[in-house]
């Protein structure tokens, strides 16, 4: 990684067994207790659930429901879980063990496997900075929508122009987006143990109970106006039922790279957090185990999110409401269709926004870690004063944010052919650019220039039987190598 000198300084002593003056500097500061060693999760339970907090984002709720209704639905599905259990379970077991093997930051990790591949590290954490505060300004947006709700607004929400509004308003944004980073930078603040863990321990249960209990209210809603009727169970066939009308090769292949970026972007990878996760779990702790049920929770929600989204829109708006994805469908068609549930839509919109709530700040807080962790480990400092600094950049970079909707007002060309905002160029940067990038290199490194058998001895490094070995080691070294290229080559519009 580094020199052998600035190895041992990292570990607290110098060759001599002194502390290193840096750091002794810090611990008669207080800033390092004198014995404090790397944190870790209490057990599994604990690591799965933050980490499937991590994973269950707000792209399950706007995307995955989509991609879904608009891909021939259950065969969607169908394919989103064949690649969860092979392309998924690889880049998901890789990056846990990296994280576990060598107990470091994203930063630090890949340096430690091979020195001349420790810049992937820098790359791998310029990706949650990069995302975090964007994705705090997106958080924003859901508390406000808690509050709309919460307070009875259904009716002025619902409006054609009510979303616009208040995104290009100068301060309303401003101050949710700092209330949403607070409560982020507050839980990393406290701590893996006493911050991260019991967080997720209590927030998740909650999380999974409104999502079961919305979803299962979805199937109920009937639409009749004396011509159409339409029910819940009408809009289920629609979201689940393959329809393989028309289906081509192309029209497959378009299907295939859809689940495969879905997954992709869902499950938390390249961008350093199932790494810095991975550095907490406990060595006795079973890490198949623990992927197969993050990526059962993971899957589990992005699928109710379809009922909880799709079926009722169907039912409510009919087939033409069905083109809204990403903002449009949280903010803009859900909304309409909880008003036209009347009262019951008030109460059901309330619980589906603090759902998202939820789900979005389990994210952002994992965003955050990753970027923390290494701000400790390479600058020496402790959690609280690395929080602040990651918080009071993220605020920085937020507001630019969203000022970029009002006073900073730009529009920006991708290369991809697409036009967006400052959130927009920053969402393409980090997604379509540099995740795919610092993947693809994970897999060279582990596929060719050590071997995969570095995963392998880390993960059965308790006795544990690893059933999928060869496909492992085939999907490491050449097929998710190749499929992400595919994804980097859409980014860049060279394909579509």
């Amino acid at each position: 990684m580094f020199s052998g000198s600035f190895d041992n300084h990292l570990q607290g002593r110098s060759r001599d067994g002194d502390f290193s003056p840096l750091l002794r500097l810090f611990i008669e500061k207080g800033e390092i207790p004198l014995n404090e060693k790397r944190s870790s999760f209490s057990g599994s339970v604990g690591f799965v659930l933050a980490a499937a907090g991590s994973a269950i984002g707000l792209g399950n709720l706007w995307r995955f429901p989509y991609l879904a209704a608009k891909n021939g639905g259950g065969l969607f599905l169908v394919v989103y879980l064949a690649l969860l259990i092979t392309f998924g379970f690889t880049l998901l077991v890789t990056e846990v063990a990296i994280g576990r093997k060598t107990k470091s930051s994203p930063l630090m990790a890949y340096g430690k496997l091979h020195g001349k591949w420790k810049w992937i590290g820098v790359f791998a954490v310029v990706v949650p900075f990069l995302i975090l505060p964007y994705y705090c300004v997106i958080g924003g947006w859901v508390l406000k929508y808690c509050t709309v709700f919460l307070t009875g607004q259904v009716a002025a929400a619902s409006g054609n122009g009510f979303f616009t509004s208040f995104i290009t308003s100068t301060a309303e944004p401003l101050v949710f987006m700092a209330v949403y980073l607070f409560l982020t930078s507050f839980v990393v603040y406290r701590d893996i143990n006493n911050g991260i863990e019991k967080f997720s321990r209590f927030l998740m249960p909650l999380l999974f109970l409104i999502v079961i209990g919305v979803a299962l209210f979805s199937l109920t809603i009937r639409y009749d106006d004396g011509a159409i009727t339409r029910t819940g169970l009408d809009g289920l066939a629609v979201y689940l039922i393959p329809n393989l009308d028309g289906l081509t090769v192309g029209g497959f292949m378009s299907l295939l790279i859809s689940a495969m970026g879905q997954l992709f972007f869902s499950i938390s990878v390249a961008m350093g957090i199932m790494i810095t996760y991975g550095s907490y779990f406990e060595d006795r702790g079973n890490i198949f185990t623990s992927i197969w049920q993050i990526g059962f929770f993971d899957t589990f929600v992005a699928f109710l999110a379809g009922l909880m989204t799709i079926v009722p829109i169907y039912v409510l708006m009919g087939q033409e409401g069905m083109n809204a994805s990403g903002p449009s469908l949280l903010f803009v068609a859900m909304p309409k269709t909880f008003h036209a549930m009347g009262l019951t839509g008030t109460i059901v919109g309330a619980a589906f926004f603090i759902m998202a709530f939820f789900a979005a700040l389990t994210s952002s807080i994992s965003i955050m870690e990753a970027v923390v962790s290494s701000i400790m480990e390479s600058l020496s400092v402790s959690r609280r004063k690395a929080a602040i600094i990651e918080g009071l950049v993220a605020f920085a970079i937020g507001a630019v944010v969203c000022l970029g909707y009002n006073l900073l007002y730009v529009e920006i060309p991708m290369p991809n052919g697409s036009v967006g905002q400052v959130l927009d160029a920053l969402d393409y940067i980090s997604n379509g650019l540099l995740m795919p990038i610092v993947e693809i290199s994970t897999c060279l490194l582990i596929g060719w220039a050590l071997t995969p058998d570095v995963v392998v001895k880390e993960a059965t490094k308790n006795g544990e039987p690893f059933l999928q070995k060869r496909m492992y080691k085939t999907m490491i070294r050449f097929i998710a190598p190749i499929l992400l290229i595919v994804l980097l080559l859409q980014s860049l519009g060279i394909i579509g």
